[in-house]
């Protein structure tokens, strides 16, 4: 694609003020970089994915609210991570980071484990600890 040709179409990168860098070639037909602000395919599919997100993010809170898994479950999708990923930042086995989902066990948990997850969420320890969901 020539860089005069680079889409420019609106899509949510624009709310966040982000762009996306694509490569395309200049006027010498010289690979090279450019930014773009999104394009129709890539909104629709953008969109698509941030209402999954979006999904999992109310189900976990829900979930909480229920009683069924802890604030570390809601925190983590709310910050788009994974158990594998939570269990890197946090530097514990996925075992574990899995074990201090379940509520019974969470309310066990020490501060300075706490602390771990809250650092890592950008939060304090008593918001992950109060947080029930509501």
């Amino acid at each position: 694609m020539k860089k005069q040709d680079i889409p420019q179409d609106e899509s949510s990168l624009t709310s966040a003020n982000m762009t996306e860098v694509v490569y395309v070639t200049d006027e010498n037909d010289n690979y090279t970089t450019a930014n773009s602000i999104g394009w129709e395919a890539k909104k629709a599919a953008l969109d698509e994915s941030m209402a999954l997100i979006n999904e999992r993010i109310e189900e976990a809170k829900q979930n909480v609210a229920n009683n069924i898994v802890s604030p570390v479950i809601y925190f983590m999708e709310l910050n788009k991570m994974d158990l594998q990923v939570l269990a890197a930042y946090v530097g514990m086995w996925q075992w574990t980071v899995k074990r201090h989902a379940k509520p019974k066990i969470f309310k066990k948990l020490s501060d300075s484990t706490l602390k771990k997850y809250a650092d890592t969420f950008g939060i304090s320890v008593d918001e992950l600890k109060n947080f029930d969901g509501k």
